[in-house]
């Protein structure tokens, strides 16, 4: 980097390496004592502190490899200030992707601000997350491993439920009106947030409803409903709510009435008794959400008191305003249970190891039907678990649109969790990202061969044409 464009880094945000191999955001204040060196300053506890670092480039990279450098101070600028900025953006049209892979870091709660847990989940932002992992060598020196990840769009601790529907869901609920089928997903360890992200914000042990995903999409589906653009459809809206306890489905809206999944003759998915709900507004769907939260199972484990022990689907149906209420379009909305290893339920009783065996399969086999669904594939493992073959009509077609949402625990013991967690995601957005690229060159050999065969008849018929003149 020219050493010209460092005065306008000062005041700006950028990412250092600390000697006990740290990384993490300071302040640029001033010029070093070189020109090829600033002074920064970063908070840490309830004191400051600086230091000189040189060849800020380096560790800034990721930010600038696509850019001029003009545009450098700007772009770093950006990522300091992303929650203030984004809050701008999130009104914005953000464009629905086949899938869309996201994460989103929850604060340190109660207990881990007790126990004195350290913060080793940093978001620089533009889609990237950084795990801190601390380790040790076979000397026994102690070291951090910072593994860096890269998603769609990532949110700090800071970002509200309201931001991350914008940018996740929000995006989904045109395209059920175009007559596709959208699913999200939270994902991630026992108590990471994923109810709160789709149920709604917590205040103490009460959750209001009318704060999470879930809510916020019923709204979003009713302002589209009133809209004159979807008038002449003539739809109406309908409410399942159900969960998904090892292998089993249980009505949410009906005193969990045990419910069968069959194939028709149609080779098309049915819950049979499942309850469907006439709603004509949103206050109506979040005293559903209310009421099927409440009887949702749940029981304690050695990551979570109070977690939740079953996959909840809310699925808001459009349907056709004819004899056969013929399906238009549907949306699912799914609080996935938390995910463990083995070796953390060892103490546990045998229906706690059969309730985590059987969440770690359905996880694995969702995880298979994305990747196959992002990858185009002509099959579609989706009868390897009950999950994936409720959702089975979200799988399959052209129009089925996919978010994932992954949720991790900013805490030193929750580690292994998030890094986990991430990878699973990390994993999915990988092979999303192979198609992309393989599109990309395919479409460009295309355009090559297009070019090829223009500029071979261009000379043909310059050679045919009877005015041509000899030079």
């Amino acid at each position: 980097m020219e050493t010209d464009l460092y005065p306008k880094l000062i005041g700006a945000a950028v990412l250092i390496s600390r000697s006990d191999g740290r990384v993490h955001l300071a302040t640029v204040k001033s010029m070093g004592a070189v020109n090829s060196t600033v002074m920064v300053e970063w908070n840490e506890g309830t004191s400051s502190r600086g230091k000189e670092v040189s060849n800020v480039q380096s560790i800034n990279s990721d930010i600038i490899d696509h850019m001029n450098p003009n545009a450098f101070h700007e772009a770093i600028y950006w990522r300091a200030n992303m929650a203030i900025l984004i809050a701008h953006v999130a009104f914005l049209q953000v464009k629905p992707q086949k899938i869309c892979v996201c994460v989103r870091k929850r604060p340190l709660n109660k207990q881990e601000v007790i126990k004195k847990e350290i913060d080793v989940v940093s978001i620089p932002g533009n889609g990237a997350l950084l795990v801190h992992e601390p380790k040790q060598k076979v000397d026994l020196t102690k070291y951090l491993d910072n593994q860096v990840f890269h998603f769609d769009f990532s949110f700090n601790e800071t970002a509200t439920n309201d931001l991350v529907y914008n940018f996740t869901a929000k995006p989904l609920v045109q395209s059920i009106f175009e007559g596709g089928m959208a699913t999200c997903f939270a994902y991630g360890q026992t108590g990471s947030g994923k109810t709160h992200t789709m149920g709604g914000d917590f205040t103490g042990r009460q959750q209001n409803s009318a704060k999470g995903i879930y809510a916020m999409a019923a709204q979003d589906v009713f302002t589209h409903l009133n809209h004159k653009r979807y008038a002449n459809l003539e739809l109406s809206a309908y409410v399942s709510f159900f969960e998904i306890y090892n292998g089993k489905v249980y009505d949410l809206l009906n005193e969990k009435t045990k419910l069968r999944v069959l194939e028709d003759d149609r080779q098309q998915v049915q819950i049979v008794g499942l309850e469907e709900v006439y709603v004509s507004k949103a206050e109506e769907v979040i005293k559903m959400i209310q009421q099927g939260s409440a009887c949702r199972t749940s029981g304690q484990t050695s990551a979570n008191a109070n977690s939740s022990r079953s996959h909840a689907i809310l699925q808001i149906v459009l349907r056709r305003n004819d004899r056969a209420a013929t399906l238009h379009g549907k949306f699912s909305l799914v609080d996935l249970a938390g995910n463990e290893r083995g070796i953390d339920v060892s103490s546990n009783d045998r229906s706690t190891l059969v309730e985590t065996a059987e969440i770690n399969r359905s996880l694995l086999a969702l995880k298979e039907c994305i990747r196959s669904l992002g990858m185009n594939s002509d099959h579609i493992p989706f009868r390897l678990c009950t999950l994936t073959k409720v959702l089975r009509d979200s799988f399959i077609g052209e129009k089925s649109r996919t978010c994932m949402i992954a949720m991790v625990s900013p805490g030193m013991a929750s580690c292994e969790y998030t890094v986990n967690t991430l990878r699973y995601d990390a994993s999915v957005h990988e092979s999303m990202s192979k198609v992309a690229e393989l599109e990309e060159k395919v479409y460009e050999q295309s355009q090559v061969e297009f070019n090829k065969s223009a500029l071979h008849y261009s000379v043909q018929d310059v050679e045919r044409c009877p005015f041509s003149l000899a030079l």
